[in-house]
């Protein structure tokens, strides 16, 4: 559109202001497939300024080859996407439709992949998906690293429904899936950009992404020892965000309420030691045994995994405890 700034007079060519009051996105030439990525454009200006696709412009997205675009491209697509929309679902139901999803078969293999109506009765696997991203987008931080692996952890982490999805007595299970989710989690991220710290965090947010339900079942089981386990394997602030984006991800009355009592529980206890963003630092270190008359090898190294154990297990909290521990041992 142009505008005359004598009379004020707009110039519409290709009726942009009928589009704009009704928030469609459409292309205004046949040059528009001239490169790929406008594709993926249409996607994140569809999530972000919350436009629909004409549908002669969808049409037109289905037939371009999407192959030979460079991974870095397509990720900051996706980066603005999920980063900048506030219902992030709008982009991905464009995408969906414009025929992303055939370049990107993790993805499109939640497309109807069945769940229990009882735990999921919003629907599939891809529908669970879209909920799933837009409750992380809530919870973004507004720091970008910490964001990307909430995002994309949200987008991938029932990747490995698809594999296990079956019917048992009478009811849909996918058995594993978190484990099975992994390698087509890595698959796509790797595709998308060569951060391999980016790729490793998000994995691990998909492999543990049902540790926070699995140990509030078992709460009264649940020792300390877990729970800084556990923080070594992740940074337990930042699954639990991944985890509540997950159960409030669908329709059930308490995901409705906005109630994620595993979430909280898990944090509480996560808090009382101190473990809620990192682990807990060793106390005993090589040189409090090289001062005791230790030699440096296998031996000292094997002492210091034995402490660090003992440590995560409430065995000593200080420097005393863990010199009375060793002093047990060595007798």
């Amino acid at each position: 559109m142009l505008m005359d700034i004598l009379t004020g007079e707009v110039l519409d060519f290709h009726g942009g202001r009928e589009d704009l009051a009704a928030r469609v996105l459409r292309h205004t030439s046949d040059a528009f497939d001239e490169d790929p990525l406008r594709v993926y454009r249409l996607m994140q200006f569809a999530g972000r300024l919350e436009f629909d696709a004409a549908p002669e412009t969808l049409a037109l997205c289905r037939g371009i080859d999407l192959g030979p675009l460079a991974p870095e491209r397509v990720f900051a697509e996706f980066e603005k996407l999920l980063l900048g929309a506030a219902r992030p679902s709008r982009g991905l139901a464009v995408a969906r439709e414009a025929g992303v999803l055939e370049v990107h078969p993790e993805l499109k293999a939640m497309v109807g992949c069945p769940q229990d109506p009882e735990w999921h009765p919003e629907g599939d696997v891809w529908e669970h998906t879209l909920m799933v991203v837009d409750r992380a987008a809530a919870m973004r931080s507004g720091e970008r690293r910490h964001d990307l692996v909430l995002m994309f952890a949200a987008l991938c982490h029932d990747l490995g429904k698809p594999a296990t999805t079956r019917r048992r007595q009478g009811r849909i299970v996918s058995p594993n899936h978190s484990e099975e989710g992994l390698a087509p989690t890595r698959r796509l991220m790797e595709r998308l950009t060569r951060d391999r710290d980016l790729v490793e965090r998000v994995v691990e947010m998909v492999r543990l992404h049902l540790r926070p339900a699995e140990y509030y079942r078992a709460r009264q089981r649940i020792r300390n020892g877990t729970i800084r386990r556990l923080a070594l394997e992740a940074n337990i602030a930042e699954l639990v965000e991944v985890a509540r984006a997950d159960h409030l991800g669908r329709t059930t009355p308490d995901a409705l309420a906005g109630e994620f009592p595993a979430g909280d529980w898990l944090l509480e206890r996560a808090a009382e030691l101190s473990v809620e963003r990192e682990p807990p630092r060793p106390i005993l270190m090589g040189r409090h045994l090289l001062e005791r008359g230790w030699q440096p090898g296998p031996v000292l190294g094997e002492l210091l995994e034995a402490a660090y154990a003992a440590q995560l297990e409430g065995a000593f909290d200080d420097l005393d405890g863990v010199l009375d521990w060793l002093d047990a041992r060595e007798d």
